[in-house]
């Protein structure tokens, strides 16, 4: 089967989308089929990361189509593909003949996907990934939230009321779209892990953490409490550094090491600043997928206070990594851990956090039962597994969707483009004016 996914977001853009796409591309090239990724291109130096081990490349694997875009001018690390460009699209779409059209965003790449999809009659496969109803407030400050809210909520209505079947990661997900619209066929589907990736050689480890000593010395004969995901407010990473004063005084020996890149990475620097606990407060910037790997293997604790998270699927790489989690229980995280599964699944209340932390913290019997926890529990959300329920989704989609509108069709103007009568005949005219223009040069020279 020959899948096309659309997406806005896709390397160097880090984010969850991208991971999502990627490894399921790949998981899907396993499996024998054939992905093409169309996305908005990123200047080379976006989200540029701290790049200690080589990077598997999926080009070699998958084609992908990079549209020109332009900068967002909603956050820096945004972009925006060029809507004239579709026709170019279109075109490069066609060579590839595919079968399913799954989209991952809701702005103009969805867009294309939705169009090429209508115009030739094949089934949209929308996925619902992030909750930008509850982020969107954050990007438009300026704006009452209640209007933004009102704004986002319409462009996703409309955009699950032009898909045919959609795919949710998480209950939570299920039942806001169904809310937004009812009798929707939806499917759950998370984006599960790539386990290999996460499982790496203790001596590989031990040399990973001696180079990024050498970067942040800071983090020399420390325990490490990681954070890993994007800087921003609606991670809820004000939390973590406000509860780290507490955990200090019982563990000095503790840095909090937050992994990631965003629009308030200096706000956070600041407020660790203010708390006078900057001293243990590392700010890495963005690792690529190979390097993210090792740094959980060397973290004690993953910590993970997000309530938007639409799947929270770093604490399932933490707990892939024996890495025990204390992640508050909210939205995709009530769902990947499903309780106290390789950590603990706490409220939003900073003194269970904070307790929870200081128990694995000082608790050693407790600390290795839940590590190995935590790598049994991650087992089982693998991406191998996941992909095989999205093959199913793919399979029964083309055969009921044919069934209800018919097979993929041409559009006449592309008909009329690639027809050889309209060549001939184009031809032929061609001929016969410049003939008949002969004829009238004849004409007048003759009553000259």
């Amino acid at each position: 089967m020959k899948i096309a996914m659309f997406t806005d977001s896709y390397w160097p853009r880090v984010n969850g989308v991208t991971v999502s796409v990627d490894s399921f591309s790949r998981a899907l090239v396993n499996e024998g089929h054939e992905v093409i990724i169309v996305c908005s291109s990123y200047p080379d130096d976006t989200n540029t990361n701290i790049s200690l081990q080589k990077e598997s490349e999926i080009a070699d694997i998958v084609k992908i189509i990079k549209v020109p875009s332009i900068p967002s001018g909603i956050s820096k690390e945004d972009r925006i593909a060029k809507f004239h460009k579709l026709n170019w699209v279109v075109k490069q779409v066609d060579e590839f003949f595919p079968d399913i059209i799954h989209i991952h965003s809701e702005v103009v790449i969805g867009e294309f996907g939705i169009w090429y999809a209508r115009t030739h009659n094949l089934p949209v496969i929308y996925t619902r990934h992030t909750m930008w109803e509850e982020y969107a407030p954050n990007y438009f400050p300026f704006f009452p939230a209640g209007f933004i809210k009102f704004l986002v909520t319409g462009i996703l209505k409309n955009t699950l009321r032009r898909s045919y079947r959609v795919i949710v990661p998480t209950p939570q997900i299920e039942a806001i779209v169904a809310k937004y619209k009812l009798n929707t066929k939806t499917c759950m589907i998370p984006t599960g892990i790539e386990i290999n990736l996460f499982i790496q050689d203790e001596t590989k480890s031990d040399d990973f953490r001696k180079k990024l000593e050498g970067i942040f010395p800071q983090l020399k004969n420390k325990r490490i409490l990681l954070f890993a995901g994007r800087v921003a407010k609606e991670k809820n990473i004000e939390f973590i550094i406000n509860i780290l004063p507490e955990i200090l005084l019982k563990h000095p020996d503790v840095v909090l090491l937050i992994a990631g890149n965003g629009p308030d990475l200096d706000y956070y620097k600041e407020e660790a600043q203010k708390l006078g606990i900057n001293e243990h407060c590392v700010f890495t910037g963005y690792f690529n997928r190979a390097d993210i790997a090792l740094v959980y293997t060397i973290s004690d604790l993953f910590l993970f206070p997000s309530l938007t998270d639409t799947q929270g699927l770093v604490t399932l790489e933490a707990m892939v990594s024996g890495t025990p989690v204390v992640a508050i229980g909210a939205m995709g995280t009530l769902t990947v851990m499903g309780g106290d599964n390789g950590g603990f699944m706490v409220k939003n209340d900073a003194k269970e956090f904070t307790d929870r932390v200081l128990d694995l913290l000082g608790d050693k019997e407790l600390y290795k039962r839940k590590s190995e926890e935590a790598k049994k529990h991650a087992a089982s959300w693998s991406i191998e597994e996941m992909t095989k329920k999205l093959i199913t989704l793919y399979s029964n989609t083309a055969n009921e969707y044919i069934e209800e509108y018919g097979h993929r069709i041409i559009p006449v103007w592309e008909l009329l483009i690639q027809k050889r009568w309209w060549k001939i005949n184009r031809m032929i005219l061609k001929k016969k004016t410049k003939r008949n223009w002969q004829k009238i040069l004849d004409k007048l020279s003759i009553k000259t």
